[in-house]
């Protein structure tokens, strides 16, 4: 079905998730450390990563990082950290860097294999929606006011600037495209970025619409008091 990268350098937990993934008909692949799992998502195709903070060589930040600074779709993967590091501030941290979603150790293996399912579900619906039309080029374009989406090359611009976007921020923004002036709840917010994750908060659902407005301009989303968030239509 799907091609799964596990980093970690705990090899009994690569061959936990192993254990759970391939039954599911999921091919993994394997990293124990920070620079070979760079390694491998830079020539080999992942539809998946899951990946610790805490590796030797280069950290799991650092790999997010990394993977969400290549072009293509192959850089807008769903990225799930598994890490020990359970401090709000470091669960922050790993989705501001583009993770779609935290899960802290100890886990429930069936929990991580249901997240792996849900979000390669979500990607499928995206890849399907960007396809639909017949005009294949066009339709990948989603356009609300000046803003325009381009659902192929994952790129938002305004027709004057392109927007640097994290995965979750540019999921967010394409679910505000799609109805614009709708009021979305903190619920469905949750729901459209980190889809199956119950670790996310409405602090970090707030911190995240934040930076989604810092880049794209504060008035075009507003925050309807008590109700949620809208675009709004220039």
């Amino acid at each position: 079905m799907a091609t799964i990268l596990i980093a970690d350098d705990e090899k009994e937990i690569v061959s936990l998730l192993r254990f759970y993934l391939e039954p599911e008909g999921h091919a993994v692949r394997e990293a124990y450390d920070g620079r070979q799992a760079a390694q491998i998502l830079g020539s080999e195709r992942i539809d998946l990563l899951i990946v610790d903070i805490m590796m030797p060589g280069m950290n799991g930040y650092e790999v997010i990082r990394a993977l969400r600074g290549t072009d293509g779709a192959q850089g807008n993967i769903p990225v799930l950290v598994i890490s020990a590091k359970t401090l709000v501030s470091d669960r922050i941290l790993g989705l501001e860097l583009g993770a779609d979603d935290y899960i802290t150790k100890p886990f429930e293996p069936l929990e991580v294999a249901a997240k792996v399912k849900a979000h390669l579900r979500r990607v499928g619906r995206e890849k399907a929606q960007g396809t639909q039309g017949q005009d294949g080029a066009e339709s990948a374009l989603l356009r609300a006011g000046p803003l325009c989406l381009n659902r192929n090359e994952c790129t938002v611009s305004d027709g004057s600037k392109t927007f640097d976007l994290t995965k979750i921020e540019l999921s967010l923004l394409q679910m505000f495209m799609e109805q614009p002036r709708r009021i979305f709840t903190t619920e469905q917010i949750h729901e459209r970025g980190w889809a199956g994750t119950e670790a996310v908060d409405d602090n970090t659902i707030r911190v995240t619409i934040s930076h989604l407005r810092e880049k794209i301009g504060a008035a075009r989303i507003t925050n309807i008091r008590g109700l949620g968030y809208r675009l709004e239509c220039e």
